[in-house]
């Protein structure tokens, strides 16, 4: 019959596990929190597109029932997307989004269309450490989200 091992021979024995599932743990919690950033920003940018393509839908349509998109429509509905009001006061819906990362166009058959890119960087910077397993990696990516209405 094994008998237990007496305390002194385990000694610092859970200070080894830690530094061993520790990297491993940080890398898993920072990659959780990225990635809910990014899905956080991209529903943001598709929930500000729809608002704004209905918007334009609705204001875009003249009395001959064609789509008429003037500039100062498109103007009102970038500013809409990217600050929640025509106005263009307030802060942006996200950081660092800007009225020139929105396009509006008519795709014909009295269809608009708005489309938001979005330059995305990770909340710590650009690259995602991986703590010596490997090489970094890059959170500088797109995001797009674009939505197509019939105008009214």
């Amino acid at each position: 019959m094994r008998t237990i091992a007496p305390l002194a021979h385990q000694r610092g024995l859970a200070l080894v596990e830690a530094v061993i599932t520790l990297p491993l743990l940080l890398f898993l919690m920072i990659a959780a929190s990225e990635f809910t950033n990014a899905f956080v920003q991209h529903t943001t940018l598709t929930k500000a597109a729809r608002d704004a393509a209905r918007y334009v839908a609705e204001e875009a349509i003249d009395g001959s029932l064609t789509v008429n998109l003037t500039t100062a429509l498109k103007n009102d509905t970038k500013r809409l997307l990217v600050y929640g009001n025509t106005g263009g006061n307030g802060a942006p819906a996200i950081p660092g989004l800007n009225t020139g990362n929105v396009e509006v166009n008519s795709v014909g058959a009295n269809v608009v269309e708005v489309t938001v890119n979005y330059p995305y960087t990770g909340i710590l910077g650009s690259v995602l450490p991986t703590f010596g397993f490997g090489s970094d990696i890059s959170m500088l990516f797109n995001l797009q989200a674009t939505v197509a209405m019939r105008a009214l």
